[in-house]
């Protein structure tokens, strides 16, 4: 009996399977960024076309949550996983088929909307397939490895592109979707209520507040997050420097989803987003009143942690929440995400040209206080209504 997990289908997703596609989706999402340079050089693009090539993807990769959350919830997750699959690695190859700039955007535009259901298709399974600790391990493990696609993707790309070719960059998650179809060939859709489904699951108030919360905490764990490298290039290191000890960000995801295994049998969710919430308060802290190479580092690391603490148990009560509903919650919740992404970079983008970084992160800081007492005690309320109890993380 100790083989068995509750409501695990016989032919359910393997883990190896979910990790892998966590770390293509995120792979590629990060890969264009540090190969701008080479793309603008070795294709008809300018910088800023370049640049918008990147902005193009993460426009339709946000857009796409809710709609691929009403398709999961009507016919089926594997279904879309599939799809997005097929579309994913299709789009990839448009990708380095054109070096011109409409035929490219588009190339791009398309494949960040299939690469879009992977993420959230992913949080769903584990919701429909784990309960309790074992959900909470697979998020920290699903963490662990979307953070090593985006370190290596981080790490790699720039240099694949530099001295090799910049289509190499695209046509690797190309060959990592024919892997992970073949990794899916025989698994069969896992049972959910999908008889049950009603869109109106997914907008209840309790619903509107967990993505007003996500929407905030996307502003400073996401939105923030992309000024730590410029930071440390503005503190006088190299850029390469700087790329390396961003991705301290790296080390705290996998350093605090190691952390959280041991944590999630002895506490409650509550008590999880109350603690993580706290680690991104201290990640601020010293970049807001203390600017320095140290300091942008310490502010890399401790994000990661948070992202491993604090947001994979948000990302379980995503999945908890509304059960009749779970990819269309989750698709919000994710598109919730990258939109507070969005607008808290483009909020302070005036205050990043004039090198204002620290006030950048006391503003984070404050922001993270609010985040604390707002997503705990709205937390707290739906466990006492919903009748969750410390089993449920």
């Amino acid at each position: 009996m100790a083989k068995q997990h509750p409501r695990t289908p016989v032919h359910s997703v393997p883990d190896s399977a979910l990790r892998f596609i966590g770390f293509l989706s995120f792979f590629d999402r990060y890969g264009t960024p540090p190969m701008l340079l080479a793309l603008s050089l070795g294709t008809s693009l300018d910088f800023a076309q370049a640049v918008q090539l990147i902005a193009a993807y993460s426009l339709f990769y946000a857009i796409g949550q809710p709609l691929w959350g009403l398709v999961s919830d009507r016919f089926g997750r594997l279904l879309v996983l599939r799809l997005a699959l097929i579309g994913a690695g299709a789009g990839a190859l448009a990708s380095i088929m054109f070096s011109d700039y409409v035929p490219l955007l588009v190339a791009r535009c398309f494949t960040g909307l299939m690469f879009g259901a992977l993420y959230p298709t992913l949080l769903t399974l584990l919701g429909d397939t784990r309960q309790g600790v074992h959900r909470a391990r697979g998020l920290s493990d699903l963490q662990i490895y979307s953070s090593l696609g985006t370190t290596l993707a981080t790490v790699s790309a720039g240099s694949l592109a530099t001295y090799l070719d910049w289509r190499l960059v695209f046509a690797l998650p190309a060959l990592g979707c024919v892997a992970a179809l073949y990794a899916l060939r025989r698994v069969q859709e896992p049972e959910h209520t999908r008889a049950a489904f009603s869109l109106v699951a997914a907008l209840r108030p309790m619903n509107l507040a967990l993505y007003a919360i996500v929407f905030l905490e996307g502003g400073l764990l996401m939105g923030l997050l992309s000024y730590v490298v410029p930071a440390l290039q503005h503190s006088g290191i190299s850029l390469e420097m700087a790329g390396l000890l961003g991705c301290g960000f790296a080390l705290g995801v996998i350093l605090g989803a190691r952390l959280m295994r041991s944590l999630v049998s002895r506490f409650s969710r509550t008590w999880l987003i109350g603690c993580g919430g706290l680690v991104l308060c201290g990640a601020f802290l010293p970049s807001a009143f203390w600017p320095s190479t140290a300091s942008y580092t310490i502010t890399a690391l401790l994000l990661g942690a948070t992202n491993a603490i604090m947001h994979s148990s948000m990302q379980g009560w995503a999945t908890d929440i509304a059960p009749t509903a779970r990819a269309t919650t989750v698709s919000f919740f994710v598109f919730s995400l990258f939109v507070g992404a969005s607008i808290a970079t483009y909020l302070t983008a005036a205050l990043a040209e004039q090198g204002h970084y620290a006030q950048i992160f006391g503003y984070g800081l404050i922001a993270s206080v609010v985040l604390v007492i707002l997503a705990t005690s709205t937390h707290a309320l739906w466990a006492k209504n919903s009748g969750e109890k410390h089993h449920s993380r």
